[in-house]
Order: C-alpha cells, then sequence, then structure tokens
C-alpha cells in the first residue's frame, strides 16, 4: 500500500513538472525568438532558422544613429522613477490611514476605492484629457508622472492589509515617548515594510516604464517621447521592413524591468503575499 501510494505521488510529481516545463518552454520560446531576431542580418520578419548563421549588432547601433533612442530611454527612465516615488509614498499613506484611523465614511471611501480600481485604467482617458488640456500640461513629462501618481492610493488594499499585521504595542509605545503620526509612519512601519515597499517601487516602476496608452495621448514632439511611443511611431508604417530593428528596441526596453525583477526576486515574492494574512 504504501508502494503505491508512492508511485501515485511520484506520478502526480512528475505529471506537474511537464507541465511547468512545457508553459516553460511556450512562454520563453517567443522571448528568445524576439532576442535572436535582434542579432539577425536583414530586415525580414520571418526566417527559416531559430538561430541565425551570423550575428550582427548593427541593429543596436541604428536604433541610436537613426532615432533618438537614448532621450527616449532617458524619458522613460525620469517618468518611471519619479511615478514609482511617488506612487509608493501615496499608497503607503493610503493604506496606514484606512490601518490605523477610524473616521467618518472610511468605509464608504474604502469600498469606493475599491470598486473604481477593478475598471481599467484607459477608461477615463477622455476625462484625463479633458484635464491635462485645461492644466496646459499636454507634451510635458509632469503630466504622466501625475496621472501615473494619483491613481496610486486606489491599491491601498494590499498595504492596509500588511499595516493591519503590525502591532498596535509599538505604536503605542512610540506614542508614550512622544511620537507623532509622522514619526510613527517613518521609524515604525516603513522599516517593517520593506518586501512590501520593494514590490509597490517595481510594480509601479515596471508599469510607468511600460505604458503606452496614456504616453501616447500626452506627449506630442519626438524629442519628448517615452520609448514605447518612439518605438510604435518608428515602426507603425514599416514594421513588415523594420522588424530586426524593432526587435531590437524591444530587447533594451526589456532588459531593465528584467534586471529590476531578477535583483528583487525574493523581495517580490514576500510582498506579493505580505497583506493576505489579515484584511
Amino acid at each position: 500500500m504504501a508502494s503505491m501510494n508512492k508511485v501515485k505521488k511520484m506520478a502526480v510529481l512528475t505529471v506537474n513538472h511537464l507541465l511547468l516545463l512545457i508553459i516553460a518552454i511556450l512562454t520563453l520560446y517567443p522571448v528568445l525568438w524576439v532576442v535572436l531576431a535582434s542579432f539577425r542580418p536583414g530586415t525580414s520578419l520571418f526566417s527559416e532558422e531559430l538561430f541565425p548563421r551570423q550575428f550582427t549588432w548593427l541593429h543596436y547601433l541604428e536604433l541610436f544613429q537613426q532615432f533618438p533612442f537614448a532621450e527616449w530611454y532617458l524619458n522613460t527612465l525620469k517618468i518611471a522613477l519619479v511615478s514609482m516615488v511617488c506612487s509608493t509614498f501615496f499608497v503607503l499613506l493610503t493604506g496606514y490611514a484606512f490601518s490605523r484611523f477610524r473616521f467618518q465614511g472610511r468605509k464608504g471611501l474604502m469600498t469606493g476605492l475599491f470598486v473604481l480600481n477593478m475598471f481599467p485604467s484607459f477608461m477615463s482617458m477622455i476625462a484625463v484629457y479633458i484635464l491635462l488640456l485645461n492644466m496646459n500640461m499636454l507634451n510635458k513629462h509632469s503630466a504622466l508622472m501625475f496621472v501615473y501618481s494619483a491613481g496610486a492610493a486606489m491599491g491601498y488594499l494590499l498595504v492596509k492589509g500588511y499595516f493591519d499585521t503590525i502591532p498596535k504595542s509599538l505604536e503605542e509605545a512610540a506614542r508614550i515617548d512622544g511620537a507623532n503620526h509622522w514619526v510613527v509612519f517613518f521609524r515604525i512601519f516603513v522599516p517593517l515594510s520593506r518586501p512590501l515597499i520593494v514590490y509597490l517601487s517595481v510594480t509601479s516602476f515596471a508599469g510607468a516604464f511600460n505604458d503606452f496608452i496614456f504616453a501616447q495621448m500626452v506627449l506630442r514632439t519626438k524629442e519628448q517621447q517615452t520609448l514605447a511611443v518612439g518605438l510604435f511611431n518608428m515602426v507603425s508604417n514599416q514594421f513588415a521592413t523594420q522588424f530586426t530593428l524593432f526587435a531590437a528596441g524591444c530587447v533594451l526596453v526589456a532588459l531593465p524591468i528584467t534586471i529590476v525583477f531578477m535583483v528583487f526576486q525574493r523581495f517580490l515574492v514576500e510582498g506579493l503575499t505580505a497583506g493576505a494574512e489579515k484584511g
């Protein structure tokens, strides 16, 4: 009987590993294809071989020689970094307020933010465009920073759930020593929330770095464009004849996000489950 159970466990384990292997192949193959296409000579979309017979760096050089790719990169990094700092700070403050304060309309406000967060952000494009137009903020990087950071508070639920798990005795001890809310927040809650902060920072950075919809709507001139908008406009009319160049741009766009996720992988897993213990 024991041997039968071992055989069943081994069979289940084998099937699970085979499924994971198939999923990994299906996931990694398109990525590998795009990376290898960026080193393939010529501009063809299709190729008989996955691995090119000859590798070339010409497409990466053309990105910086024929287009303001470096400027697009700096624009994207600037917008993503500022948005990351502001978004993380706003959502932490919102989660702290809902976790530690009790005020009239608190539950209704929490429910409203939760419901609004369920709708995709591009549904507000027309309203956001009109607001930015009236504020004379179109074609400015500050407009994108404002848009990305303003909606951060709607993701308060994960932060609130994590802050609820922090013992109130720590806060009460600090208040006995004369600490106010800002001291409690920065000296107690922030140091204890490092995995959560890393998770929020990385996800907000990746969202702003890869965004196309709002960046395409706000930015007008080529010098102000981000990587996503610049790459789209660069090959929108010549995609079939410039695919390898587009692939090189995709690799450079994905590189910083991939590095960030690999470096902070452990914190991301901890931060993702941080607020799931208590709501």
